[in-house]
């Protein structure tokens, strides 16, 4: 069963909060859960509504079925004199480069070796025991975007200029290994647009060809249309009834002119052309053949209860 759930997505498709609900719904099944971050942007303790979060384990919420959900921020610079500390026991040496720059020197020349440093603390966390069990039950990675995700992930790749052999190799091997094997899968979260889809599909093969195996594709903000198929049928071809409209608004007590009435049509013709568009994208999802989870547009924004609400849709 898979252990570490790395969850992408093209920026704008809510990944940060599809992979929140997801960390809740593994709580929600009593387990305890670790949520990461990579990117320095804080995400998660805006929506859980806590202070930033250090580089340090914190528990942030708690699922109603006993479960924790606990949060971390990795930092690149951090990771790193940890590193230092563990293989070369620089210890205060270690600081002492932090306060001259060396090492954020260091890790902005040589990229690649960030996203191992990144990727090894998420390694770490997934593989750590604790009175003889793992520490957590499940690890939940708020990873780069699509159009990062592969570079990300290939960490061997990206140390192949850095280290042929020694502790940097060893590291970025063994990472390679867990993210190639049943104890991960890639989570791509989507909207039903054109544009994110296309990168769905993209990262897809992309990340099928690096040998990584794929979770399921979150379709998110996901919006039902009150129209049934009839509906949708004459609206696109701009037939809606016009008597039927007028009875439709004077039902709901609001005065039909033909203004309105014109107004309303029209809308219901731009939102069957939508709603074709979306089947069509979603269509193309479905080609993949691969799991889908669908989650709900929730309009008035994301709050503790949305992400509640969400991980009930996780779980359903």
């Amino acid at each position: 069963m898979a252990r570490l759930h790395v969850v992408t997505g093209k920026g704008g498709t809510g990944k940060t909060t599809v992979a929140a609900a997801m960390a809740l719904a593994l709580a929600e099944q009593g387990k305890r859960v670790l949520l990461c971050e990579v990117e320095g942007r804080q995400g998660l303790a805006q929506l859980f509504d806590v202070p930033p979060l250090p580089y340090v384990e914190r528990r942030i919420a708690q699922g109603p079925g006993g479960g924790e959900v606990f949060a971390l921020a990795v930092d690149a610079e951090a990771a790193l004199l940890e590193y230092l500390d563990m293989y070369y026991h620089l210890g205060r040496a270690g600081k002492a480069l932090e306060k001259v720059g060396a090492i954020d020197f260091v890790t902005t020349i040589a990229p690649g070796l960030r996203d191992v440093l990144l990727t090894g603390k998420v390694y770490e966390a997934t593989r750590r025991k604790a009175h003889g069990k793992l520490a957590y039950d499940a690890v939940v990675l708020d990873a780069p975007p699509t159009g990062r995700i592969g570079r990300f992930l290939n960490v061997n790749h990206e140390v192949a200029g850095l280290a042929k052999v020694g502790p940097i190799r060893n590291q970025a091997d063994a990472i390679m290994g867990m993210l190639r094997s049943d104890v991960t899968r890639i989570h791509l979260v989507t909207l039903l647009e054109e544009m994110p889809v296309q990168e769905t599909l993209d990262a897809v093969e992309q990340l099928e060809k690096l040998d990584l195996r794929i979770g399921s594709i979150v379709v998110n903000m996901v919006r039902n249309s009150p129209l049934d198929d009839d509906a949708l049928a004459l609206a696109v071809k701009e037939k809606l009834p016009v008597a039927e409209l007028t009875r439709g608004l004077k039902a709901a007590g609001i005065p039909a002119g033909d203004d309105l009435v014109g107004t309303l049509a029209t809308e219901a013709h731009d939102h069957a052309i939508r709603v074709g568009l979306e089947r069509e994208n979603r269509d193309r999802i479905d080609a993949l053949g691969k799991q889908v989870t669908q989650l709900s547009l929730h309009p008035d924004g994301v709050d503790q209860g949305t992400l509640l609400d969400l991980a009930e849709e996780f779980r359903g």
